[in-house]
C-alpha cells in the first residue's frame, strides 16, 4: 500500500501536500473526493464525519489531517537536525550544485553539512528526463541522477538535511551562523549558497488555484499528461517558453505562444523555428487576464487580451504552461551580501559574494547559465575556492 492523499483540486493545502511530497520524491496515490465517493467516504471515517482535506493515509495505516509541512516530514522520518553545531562549511541548497560542492569539500576532509529546504535533489530531482547530461547518452531520469548525487554525497560522510529552510545568515568574521527556521543554529568558517531559483508566477486571477490542476512550469514534467489535446498554451516568448513550447508540440495539435511584448524575446534560430512550425500558433502583445476554472475544478479557459487593440477573447487550452522568468531564492539574504536589482547574488570569478567567506554558486548566482552541467561545474569551482579561502589564516 502506497501513500493515499484525499483532497480536491480547489484545495490549497492539498496542493502544497502534493508538492511537498513530489519535491521528496515520495511516491503517493491522489484522490479527488469529489471525483471518487469512496475518496470521500474514507475522509469521512477518518475524520469523524468532517470533511477534512488533505488526509494523507500512509503504509502503517496512521493518518494525518490537514496536516503542515513539519508534520509531514517528521512522519516521514525525514532528517531535519544536525548532529553538531559547528562545521567547517554549511552549503544551503541541496540541488546539483549544492551536492557537487559537498562531494568535492568532503573528498577534502572539509566537515560539511547541506541543508535543503525542500527536497533535495533541486529541480533535476523532478525533472521528468535529462538528455543533455555529459554521460548518458540514452538519457537519465531526473530523480534517478538526483540519487546518485545523494548517494556518492552521503558515500563521503556529508550530512543533508531537507524540509529545512534557512532564515538568515550572520556574519561574526572568522565565521558564520546559520540560522534555520526550526530554530537551529550552525557554526561554519565558511558557507556556500546555492539556493537556485522558482519559476516566476503570472501573478493573476485564478492561477494560484490551479497550479497543478491545468496550470505548469515545467513542459518535461507534465507535458505527457496532455497527449492528444487540442491545443496546449506557452505563456512566455523567450528562449524557455520556445523551447518547451517546440518540446510540447509532440502532445498536442496545436501549442499557442504567448507573448506579452511586441515580439519574441527568444535567439534568433529558436523564433524561425516557431514562426515556421505548423503546429504553433504565437500571439505577440497580448497578455493573460485571467485563468478560468471548469465545473471539475481544473483549468477551463485562458481570458487574453491584445495590448494593442484592446480585443479581449478565451481560450480553452487543455493545459497552460508558465515561462516568464525565474526569481532567486535569496529572501534571506536581503541585507547579508549584495544582490542585484532582480535579486540574484553578486559575486566575483572565484564565486565569493560581498562578505568574504560566504560563497555562491549555481542559479542563484548573477551571470549563471541555468543549466544543470553549469550548475555542477560551479559546484565543483566553488569547492576549489572554498578549500582555498579555508586554507588562508582569517584574523
Amino acid at each position: 500500500m502506497s501513500i493515499q492523499v484525499y483532497g480536491a483540486p480547489w484545495c490549497p493545502d492539498c496542493r502544497r501536500a502534493k508538492k511537498f511530497l513530489s519535491e521528496q520524491r515520495i511516491e503517493f496515490a491522489w484522490h479527488d473526493i469529489e471525483a471518487e465517493p469512496e475518496g470521500l467516504k474514507v475522509v469521512e471515517e477518518r475524520n469523524n464525519g468532517n470533511h477534512t482535506i488533505p488526509t494523507i493515509v500512509f503504509d502503517d495505516d496512521t493518518h494525518l489531517a490537514e496536516p503542515s509541512n513539519e508534520e509531514l516530514a517528521d512522519k516521514l522520518g525525514l532528517t531535519r537536525q544536525a548532529m553538531k553545531d559547528y562545521y567547517d562549511l554549511v552549503i544551503i541548497g541541496g540541488g546539483p550544485t549544492g551536492l557537487t560542492t559537498a562531494i568535492y569539500a568532503a573528498r577534502e576532509n572539509i566537515d560539511t553539512l547541506v541543508i535543503e529546504r525542500s527536497g533535495l535533489g533541486g529541480q533535476a530531482g523532478v525533472t521528468e528526463r535529462v538528455d543533455n547530461y555529459p554521460g548518458f547518452p540514452e538519457g537519465i531520469g531526473g530523480s534517478d541522477l538526483a540519487d546518485r548525487f545523494i548517494q556518492q554525497a552521503r558515500r563521503y560522510g556529508v550530512e543533508l538535511l531537507q524540509a529545512v529552510g534557512v532564515a538568515t545568515i550572520k556574519d561574526e568574521g572568522d565565521h558564520k551562523i546559520v540560522e534555520t527556521r526550526t530554530g537551529e543554529r550552525y557554526y561554519a568558517h565558511a558557507v556556500l549558497v546555492a539556493t537556485g531559483s522558482s519559476y516566476r508566477r503570472t501573478m493573476v486571477s485564478g492561477e494560484d488555484d490551479l497550479i497543478g490542476a491545468g496550470i505548469h512550469f515545467c513542459a518535461t514534467c507534465d507535458g505527457p499528461f496532455y497527449r492528444g489535446a487540442a491545443e496546449l498554451l506557452v505563456i512566455g516568448g523567450g528562449n524557455s517558453g520556445l523551447e518547451e513550447g517546440l518540446f510540447l508540440t509532440q502532445f498536442a495539435d496545436r501549442v499557442t505562444v504567448v507573448e506579452h511584448n511586441t515580439t519574441l524575446r527568444g535567439s534568433k534560430l529558436l523564433q524561425e523555428k516557431v514562426l515556421n512550425h505548423k503546429q504553433m500558433e504565437v500571439l505577440t502583445a497580448h497578455k493573460v487576464n485571467e485563468f478560468r476554472k471548469n465545473a471539475n475544478g481544473k483549468l477551463g479557459g485562458v481570458v487574453l487580451e491584445n495590448r494593442e487593440t484592446g480585443e479581449v477573447f478565451e481560450r480553452t487550452p487543455a493545459g497552460a504552461f508558465v515561462f516568464i522568468g525565474l526569481d532567486p531564492n535569496t529572501k534571506f539574504l536581503e541585507g547579508v551580501v549584495e544582490l542585484t536589482p532582480n535579486g540574484f547574488v553578486q559575486t566575483d570569478t572565484t564565486m565569493t559574494t560581498s562578505v568574504p567567506g560566504i560563497f555562491a554558486a549555481g542559479d542563484v548566482r548573477f551571470g549563471s547559465t541555468k543549466q544543470l552541467a553549469s550548475a555542477v561545474g560551479e559546484g565543483a569551482a566553488a569547492a576549489l575556492a572554498i578549500r582555498a579561502y579555508l586554507d588562508t589564516p582569517h584574523m
